[in-house]
């Protein structure tokens, strides 16, 4: 676990916030690691053990689709009972105040809608895990169905209303992401003033270039992460060090 911010960092984030009327957060991995969802890349990730398969993959063979879904299954054990953690919840009380516009997240875990935010104030640019949609129709298809299906009779699903095929609500690699999502996370990033990182290494495009474009567009750009990123240099202001401990006084801002 990261160490905690120091105490200047934190009044200095305390600052820019109080003054801020239009925030967008932009969240990955890190947000959520203290509520028990393991991030991507850490040594030892147990998504290394149940790598995603590729959407081509998937789209190609049922034996792919098979051991997807068993990967998935097997990853929604990892972190079963999952609840919103520090940071989720302050974030949910700055858009409840009014304060902050939005989050787009790059996670897939739900855990910011859990925390009280409605489907329009979350941009998830790579999809939600806890839900599965058709391929064809994008007709909503729930988990637990699926599941009892697929460990009973290793059936796979498909769409009841057009037999399509039917995957877990995330954007796989190589599977192309939802263009309307990513305008409406980059026209939140151009009329924000300030843009606030939390969790995100900032490594996968083409999400990471909300910052960048956020920053030209003249946001205070504010980066809270437990490691380096490749956009600290560029940053107004850095946050190292744990970020729950980080998020958590935005809870008392008014």
């Amino acid at each position: 676990m990261p160490p905690p911010p120091d105490a200047g960092s934190i009044e200095a984030l305390l600052v820019l916030v109080r003054e801020a009327r239009a925030m967008v957060a932009f969240t990955g991995a890190g947000i959520s690691t203290e509520c028990g969802v393991p991030d991507f890349r850490s040594p030892g990730s147990p998504w290394m053990r149940n790598k995603p398969i590729p959407f081509d993959a998937f789209m190609a063979s049922e034996d792919a689709r098979a051991e997807a879904w068993r990967r998935k299954f097997a990853m929604d054990d990892e972190f079963a009972g999952a609840s919103p953690g520090r940071g989720h919840r302050a974030l949910a009380r700055l858009v409840s105040l009014g304060r902050m516009q939005a989050v787009v997240t790059q996670n897939i875990d739900g855990l910011h809608q859990a925390s009280g935010l409605g489907s329009g104030q979350v941009i998830e640019l790579h999809g939600n895990g806890t839900y599965a949609t058709c391929l064809q129709c994008g007709l909503r298809h729930e988990l637990g169905v699926i599941r009892r299906a697929f460990e009973v009779h290793r059936s796979l699903p498909c769409c009841d209303d057009c037999g399509g095929i039917v995957k877990s609500a995330t954007i796989s690699f190589g599977q192309q992401m939802p263009a309307a999502r990513l305008r409406q996370a980059q026209e939140l990033a151009t009329n924000c003033d300030l843009f606030l990182v939390a969790g995100s290494s900032l490594v996968v495009y083409p999400a990471a270039t909300l910052p960048l474009l956020a920053k030209r567009a003249g946001a205070t750009l504010v980066i809270v992460n437990g490691e380096p990123t490749e956009f600290d240099a560029i940053a107004d202001l850095v946050v190292r060090g744990d970020i729950g401990a980080a998020l958590e006084p935005l809870l008392w801002v008014e």
